[in-house]
């Protein structure tokens, strides 16, 4: 798993392609989303850090994760700095879309219908991170 550091802003698609599976480039780098309820992350219930799959920047703990029964992996609040957010205008209504603060890849969006203490649904996919159990490094 790459290291999270700066330099991967700086990466070509074609470095991208070569480093990501195909549905990993196509989320990550052309906003695509996957199927609902086919990333094994969806029923990953160990103590751990969920991280982006593009460049291994820390994105959410697992002590944030939660069943949302959306079919995506869901967090009420990302890692303080891990993420970014912008407008996402692709469907008929605008959405905020989240993204990793690091590499900019697509993560997934944000909704205003998760539980307290945040009330948000930080509706993730799963192809878009990789989790590393507690006590290894990643």
């Amino acid at each position: 798993m790459p290291d999270s550091d700066n330099t991967n802003t700086a990466k070509s698609e074609q470095d991208w392609k070569r480093e990501l599976s195909p549905n990993q480039f196509k989320v990550l780098r052309e906003h695509a989303t996957e199927y609902p309820g086919t990333s094994p992350l969806n029923d990953e219930k160990r103590q751990g850090v969920y991280r982006c799959a593009g460049c291994g920047q820390p994105l959410y703990a697992s002590d944030t994760k939660y069943e949302s029964g959306s079919g995506w992996p869901s967090f009420w609040e990302p890692i303080a700095g891990a993420v970014e957010t912008s407008t996402d205008h692709k469907l008929a209504y605008p959405r905020t879309e989240v993204h990793c603060a690091n590499c900019k890849g697509h993560l997934g969006h944000v909704f205003d219908d998760g539980p307290q203490p945040t009330g948000k649904r930080y509706c993730m996919n799963g192809i878009a991170m990789t989790f590393v159990p507690s006590g290894k490094s990643g």
